[in-house]
Order: C-alpha cells, then sequence, then structure tokens
C-alpha cells in the first residue's frame, strides 16, 4: 500500500451539483426559476448547512421570510438529492482504480450533515472511501485552515502525503498552504493525467 493519500471534494468532483438541477422540475418558468435561485435558495443560503446550521433552524427562517414558497423550500430538504444525482463521466471509475490499487482514499467536502446522510446512503461510491470529513459535522468548513487541519489528523497524513482535487481554486489554494499536493478539478481526463503523474496510475 503506497503511503499517500487521495482526498476528493464531492460536490462538482464526484457528482454534478447545482440546485436548478431540482428546482427546474418544480419550476416551469425560467425567469421564475432564475428569480428563486437568486433570491430564496440560494447557494450562499444552502452554505450555511454546509457550516453546520442545522435544517430545523434554516427551513424554519427561509419559509417565514418567504411564506408563498414554502412547499420549494421543504422540497430542498426532502429531494436533495435531486440536486446532484448524475456522477461525473469518468470520475467513479478512477477512484475504483485507486482503490484497486490500494491507495488509501478519503473525501473533505462541504457539506451539510443531515443533507449528507441521505446522500450518502444513496450512494454506493462512498463506502470505497476510509474516511469522509463533512464540514457540517464539523462545523467548519473549507478554506478554513482548522479543516485542512482535521482532515490531516483523520487522514493520519499532512503536507504532501496527501494529494487533493477540488473543483473551488480558493479550496485548492488553501490546501497548498499547508503542503499539500493539491490540483483544480476540471474533468476525469485532467485528473487522470495529474493522478499519473504523482504515480498513483
Amino acid at each position: 500500500m503506497t503511503k499517500k493519500a487521495v482526498v476528493f471534494d464531492i460536490g462538482r468532483v464526484l457528482f454534478h451539483w447545482q440546485l436548478r438541477n431540482l428546482f427546474e422540475k418544480l419550476i416551469d418558468d425560467e425567469r421564475e426559476l432564475d428569480w428563486f435561485l437568486a433570491n430564496v435558495i440560494t447557494e450562499d443560503w444552502h452554505f450555511q448547512h454546509d457550516r453546520g446550521v442545522p435544517l430545523g433552524e434554516l427551513l424554519p427562517a427561509r419559509i417565514a421570510q418567504f411564506p408563498d414558497q414554502a412547499l420549494r423550500i421543504a422540497a430542498y430538504a426532502a429531494r436533495f438529492n435531486e440536486t446532484a444525482a448524475e456522477p461525473v463521466d469518468g470520475v467513479h471509475a478512477l477512484v475504483h482504480q485507486l482503490k484497486e490499487r490500494g491507495v488509501p482514499l478519503f473525501c473533505l467536502t462541504n457539506f451539510g450533515v443531515e443533507l449528507f446522510e441521505q446522500f450518502r446512503a444513496a450512494n454506493p461510491i462512498f463506502s470505497v472511501f476510509e474516511d469522509i470529513i463533512v464540514s457540517g459535522a464539523e462545523k467548519i468548513a473549507k478554506p478554513d485552515p482548522r479543516i485542512y487541519e482535521i482532515t490531516e489528523t483523520r487522514c493520519g497524513r499532512s503536507g504532501g502525503d496527501l494529494f487533493f482535487t477540488d473543483d473551488n481554486l480558493v479550496n485548492v489554494e488553501a490546501a497548498k498552504t499547508r503542503g499539500w499536493d493539491a490540483h483544480i478539478f476540471t474533468g476525469a481526463a485532467a485528473l487522470e493525467s495529474q493522478l499519473e503523474c504523482a504515480g498513483f496510475l
């Protein structure tokens, strides 16, 4: 077994994640959909759950602000898995290749703990990973240095012994400041090349 481990982000790396993926099924009018995603269920609002705010607090507060959108706000939690239903092409195959080669695999994700529990249960790919560091459980999110420190402890590795891929450049740069071998994710082909250069494949 190689000492160096590979750490994957989840949203937009392992799975295509967009809030629009769900709400375009519920809102037919394109302008209304754009308004809803810009004002009601926004990525900034969603990020509060990633940072540890429970759904029991988050949803009632939003419904109080937008009572006429109550059913759609409830759907955010009940049907969240539909926001990331499709795997990113080619990446799961790379995960399985790494596993077959005995590479230690981990995830570091900005994800609300309650939503991740239901998402994980629906996606067997997560059984391949030795551990998954979830921001909502830690109540701290990337790019805060503390979550990278937590990951190092949980992985039992630090610095160049961690290869990291994430679609967010700020998160990648934060990992690089800790000495990680960190790479921006742009697709499976580029990731495969990066993994080959690092000696994993």
